[in-house]
This record gives C-alpha cells, sequence and structure tokens, in this order.
C-alpha cells in the first residue's frame, strides 16, 4: 500500500534566452524561466515566499529572497496547479538556478518545496 504524503509540492521549469534583451559585449545575458508549482500532496497549501540561488559560469552567486511570486502568494489544492513567467540576468552566456519555495499548509504546517536546479544557456552552446 502506497504511504500518502501529505505535504509535498513539484517544480517544473522552463528557460528562454532573450537575446534583445541580452547584452554580450556588456556581458549581459537575459532569461525567462517559466515555472510550474504542482500540489503532489494531500492537503491545500499556499506559498509564502521564495529563496532562490543563481549561478553563472564563473560561479558568481546571486541569492534572491521575497514574498510570493510575481506579486502572488497562491493557495493550492491537492492537485491543483499554478504556473508563473519570471526572469533573470547573468554575466555569463551558461548559468543555474535552484531554490525552495516556503510554504505553510492548511493545518499550519510549514515546509520548504525544492525547486530542483536547472540550467540557464543560450542556444547552440550546450549539447
Amino acid at each position: 500500500m502506497a504511504t500518502e504524503i501529505k505535504y509535498e509540492i513539484t517544480v517544473t521549469a522552463r528557460t528562454k534566452y532573450i537575446a534583445e534583451q541580452s547584452d554580450p559585449e556588456s556581458n549581459r545575458y537575459v532569461f525567462a524561466y517559466a515555472i510550474n508549482i504542482k500540489n503532489t500532496g494531500t492537503i491545500s497549501a499556499q506559498l509564502i515566499s521564495r529563496h532562490w540561488i543563481i549561478k553563472d559560469a564563473n560561479n558568481q552567486i546571486q541569492e534572491v529572497r521575497g514574498l510570493g511570486v510575481v506579486g502572488e502568494q497562491p493557495r493550492l489544492k491537492p492537485d491543483e496547479g499554478f504556473e508563473y513567467t519570471s526572469g533573470t540576468a547573468i554575466a555569463t552566456p551558461v548559468g543555474t538556478m535552484h531554490g525552495t519555495y516556503q510554504m505553510v499548509a492548511e493545518d499550519g504546517f510549514k515546509f520548504d518545496a525544492a525547486i530542483p536546479e536547472f540550467t540557464l544557456s543560450i542556444p547552440r552552446v550546450l549539447h
């Protein structure tokens, strides 16, 4: 018998290089990312805040913390999802992002939802 997991959020990401906002001569590479957050647990939970770790190919790290995502603090029922798009700029053609969302379940339990690491890369740099 499978064990039900009360507090579980699944996060997936898609990225896109934004050439028209980038300036490679000034070491500025802009990327958009679309994030899908899905409540795969058995209890409703609300996203309260975020913590991102953004790293470029020179190992320069930016940490971003803040309330909600794109001005919202979505409340997700079991099997419900929320998607948003945002962006970042780094100093190299390739980098990575990962982090956590701080969640509060409807029963008051606080937990972190992992944002798995994903790659930021201009086209034709990585195979």
